[in-house]
């Protein structure tokens, strides 16, 4: 049976006291058996968080792939295991885009993220441009095949997909649930060309595109939709908690 995760990407916002708030409330929150709730945090924060041992999974929203070095200002792997950090964002789209993220890169932090053993979410997905011109499955398709698809059918199954329709965050543009459950579909039959069909079933797909107290109902009940990574709602912990519940 897939995982049904909701990860909260809280991106460079809140306090520390406003983050402790939010992950305290959401400790509060009985989750079955097959659910899993992941807090990606600022790197200020990540030990704050760790300190509680709540059940709420913690996770960094990137890292820089080498064990250690003359790299100013990063955060490496070895820190984040150091902190028994347990989940990773990789090819997020605010780092393809504002920080110029390459394939190379993102498959070298895929790599050195499996190889230690993180769940790691990778994040795919087209801009407005690719899905004006009907070209957002063969784009989204390169996006796996350049980063992910040279992984063995057991080193997938650390991976969690984030499906982000750049295009519909931040344009006015809304993005509908049959639209998401397309795109999901589309990722899941590609994973199982390349893998088989057990491998594609057991891999939990997240919408990424903002999901909101709203809508999460109708985009989790479509049958490839595995939860939600979610950015602006998942700092209120009262939309948040009621995203995690709409499962």
């Amino acid at each position: 049976m897939r995982k049904k995760i909701v990860a909260a990407n809280w991106k460079m916002n809140l306090t520390k006291k406003e983050a402790l708030y939010i992950y305290d409330k959401l400790e509060e929150i009985q989750l079955e058996e097959n659910q899993e709730v992941i807090v990606f945090s600022p790197y200020v924060f990540l030990d704050a968080l760790k300190q509680r041992q709540h059940h709420i999974k913690v996770g960094a929203q990137n890292f820089h792939p080498a064990a250690q070095g003359a790299y100013t200002g990063k955060v490496s792997i070895n820190h984040l295991l150091d902190l028994e950090i347990e989940c990773v964002l990789v090819g997020h789209s605010e780092r393809r885009i504002l920080f110029n993220e390459s394939d190379e890169v993102i498959k070298l932090k895929i790599d050195v993220a499996v190889n230690n053993k993180l769940e790691t979410i990778f994040c795919c997905g087209e801009p407005l441009e690719i899905r004006e011109q009907g070209k957002h499955s063969s784009y989204v398709l390169q996006q796996m095949e350049s980063n992910l698809f040279h992984l063995t059918p057991e080193q997938m199954k650390s991976i969690i997909i984030a499906y982000e329709p750049v295009w519909a965050i931040g344009t006015g543009k809304t993005a509908t649930a049959q639209q998401a459950e397309e795109m999901h579909r589309f990722i899941r039959m590609s994973i199982e060309h390349r893998y088989g069909k057990a491998t594609a079933e057991n891999i939990s797909i997240l919408y990424g595109g903002s999901c909101n107290p709203g809508n999460a109902a109708e985009l989790f009940a479509c049958e490839n939709i595995d939860g939600g990574l979610i950015g602006g709602a998942s700092l209120n912990a009262e939309d948040f908690t009621k995203i995690i519940q709409a499962q």
